[in-house]
């Protein structure tokens, strides 16, 4: 009988990947910071509509920083595991997972936006 064989990753390869993800979460926490800075400083401050689309921006940073660290966690279990099968799992749960909080995401900002848009109309009092 042929017997199944199974690619095993070795263990110096995925020390490797491992290294890799680290040095790029630090890099892309080094632009997201920076990218923070520059939403910061081009927002006036004092005006209500720019409050309102300021929050708006913080909740799609939020989720943009939430979602990269869900992507670098799963770097990082791809990094360490030791067969095909498991990447496999591995990603199949994360895509799982992130299209659900995608779909929530969306509906969030969705509602921040009305608001936002809702308290710019003429007439509408302000909070």
């Amino acid at each position: 009988m042929k017997e199944k064989q199974t690619f095993e990753i070795p263990p110096e390869m995925r020390d490797f990947a491992e290294k890799n993800v680290e040095q790029t979460r630090v890099a892309y926490g080094q632009f997201m910071e920076f990218m923070s800075q520059a939403m910061n400083a081009w927002s006036a401050p004092g005006a209500t509509e720019n409050q309102n689309f300021k929050i708006l921006q913080e909740r799609a940073m939020a989720f943009a920083k939430e979602n990269a660290e869900r992507s670098f966690a799963l770097a990082s279990e791809i990094a360490q595991a030791k067969n095909m099968q498991e990447v496999v799992t591995l990603q199949s749960r994360y895509v799982q997972t992130q299209m659900q909080t995608f779909g929530i995401q969306a509906q969030q900002l969705s509602w921040l936006m009305a608001d936002t848009l809702q308290n710019m109309k003429p007439g509408t009092p302000k909070p």
